[in-house]
């Protein structure tokens, strides 16, 4: 249960794919906002340890950059993203994950309290970098948190196919009493995998696959 995409032992999580076409859309609709006025729009999506929100609706959407919990990042080389796509008179569209860090600095949080898990609550890295935007470039900066709105909606067809798959092959594993397994899509198939293995390490975003997208930064 989660749109993180998280999870170790299958491909997707039911969810993902609807967060991921939600954030696009908002992406598309920034580019046009961003030429109109030309201005920096960044956009912060969900995503606190693993970028793939980011990874997958910045490619989709045509992000100029993109930053994710799993690479800290250089701040003179995100300004050298803006200033890149100015020259080339364009405004650059940025898609930031909420966990995203920058080189030797910490979590940017909202405040102090904590969420339903525990957790403190991330919020303040698009606000934050703005600024930094605006400081070190002179150009305007703006910044779009889209939050729970990845949550909610209308499913993707994708993730309503997957979630009947899983449903009809966790009941068949119920009766099977193939217990402490979890359903998971692995290439097209759904396979059951134990749950330790799904919870034991964090899926997160593999260096080739940022790389692979950073050839369309700046």
């Amino acid at each position: 249960k989660t749109i993180d995409n998280d999870l170790s032992g299958t491909d997707y999580t039911f969810g993902f794919d609807t967060a991921v076409t939600i954030a696009t859309e908002a992406i598309d609709r920034l580019h046009t906002t961003a030429e109109s006025h030309h201005r920096v729009l960044i956009c912060e999506v969900m995503g606190r340890h693993a970028g793939w929100i980011a990874l997958h609706s910045g490619m989709a959407g045509g992000a100029n950059g993109i930053l994710i919990p799993e690479v800290p990042f250089e701040l003179n080389e995100v300004m050298g993203w803006v200033e890149s796509r100015f020259r080339s008179h364009y405004s650059p569209i940025l898609v930031v994950s909420e966990g995203a860090l920058p080189k030797d600095g910490e979590l940017i949080t909202k405040d102090a309290t904590l969420d339903s898990f525990g957790h403190v609550k991330l919020s303040g890295i698009g606000e934050w970098l703005a600024g930094q935007i605006e400081q070190r470039t002179g150009k305007e900066a703006r910044t779009t948190v889209l939050g729970h709105v990845q949550r909610g909606g209308t499913p993707t067809a994708f993730d309503r196919v997957l979630a009947t798959r899983f449903g009809l092959n966790a009941i068949k594993a119920v009766k099977d009493k193939d217990w402490g397994k979890m359903v998971a899509l692995q290439g097209t198939d759904i396979v059951r995998v134990p749950l330790a293995t799904a919870t034991g390490v964090l899926k997160t975003v593999p260096l080739a696959r940022y790389v692979e997208a950073s050839a369309f930064f700046g």
